[in-house]
């Protein structure tokens, strides 16, 4: 066995040599410190599109049309037993929520294409088919959790109600009560099989810092868009205000 070790020729340089790589890498790296800190000048300072920067929000845009065009209306997100849910369900924000609620008044209003307006209690909405989906709630604050949900299927809403022209169009927008909460969704993750009208959290009514009487809960959209305390809906083709889009977020919020 040969236990020769092999050494590999080193590039001797002169002083001369050295310096010049040494000035030669310090222009490079100022070169590129000074493009870097001129790019981000540039996204800083550059006029807001709906509290985020033009070049920010354009990229937002083109990932929200890549995502929504493959997005399909039939791909289920994946569902738990109900045993994995948690028992201590943790709470995403409260905007909306900050005046009481007079549980005998509310009503659900639900603008039409045509003007019209239908008005809805809890107790109507209840006797559609009640649907169960226990599935993992993903919040943009970077947490997850396995949370159990029952209510009534938004498509079976629409189409119960004859709102056939309504689920055509681009957007379902949905806004609290007190309008303090807004959101704007995209048709095909509105009538998604999983997103429903929700009156109930681990098989009992919902806790007022949950949306009691009725709020959505969309699987396939990040927690800000699973809107508490619903009030009004209606429909739309042009984007519905979007209360987080507005402070410079995604409009999509998919996943």
């Amino acid at each position: 066995m040969n236990n020769s070790t092999h050494t590999f020729p080193q590039e001797q340089l002169s002083k001369k040599q050295l310096r010049r790589k040494t000035l030669l890498s310090f222009l490079i790296f100022v070169v590129l410190g000074a493009g870097a800190w001129a790019l981000f000048s540039s996204v800083k300072n550059a006029p807001k599109d709906d509290g985020a920067s033009k070049p920010l929000r354009s990229v937002l845009s083109t990932n929200e049309s890549i995502f929504s065009s493959v997005f399909s209306s039939k791909k289920l997100v994946k569902e738990y037993p109900v045993s994995a849910a948690a028992k201590a369900v943790r709470v995403n924000g409260s905007d909306g929520l900050e005046d009481a609620v007079d549980t005998a008044d509310w009503r659900l209003h639900v603008v039409k294409q045509n003007g019209d307006t239908l008005t809805l209690t809890l107790a109507d909405i209840k006797k559609l088919p009640k649907k169960d989906i226990v599935f993992d709630f993903k919040c943009i604050e970077g947490w997850s959790q396995v949370t159990h949900w029952a209510g009534v299927s938004l498509k079976t809403f629409l189409e119960t109600y004859g709102l056939t022209a309504e689920s055509k169009m681009n957007y379902v927008g949905l806004q609290t009560p007190n309008k303090k909460y807004y959101v704007g969704i995209d048709m095909p993750s509105a009538v998604q099989e999983q997103t429903i009208l929700c009156y109930e959290m681990n098989g009992a009514q919902l806790p007022l810092n949950q949306g009691y009487p009725l709020r959505l809960i969309i699987p396939v959209k990040y927690g800000v868009k699973h809107l508490k305390r619903i009030g009004t809906m209606y429909f739309s083709n042009s984007k519905p205000p979007d209360f987080w889009a507005e402070r410079g977020y995604d409009y999509y919020a998919g996943h």
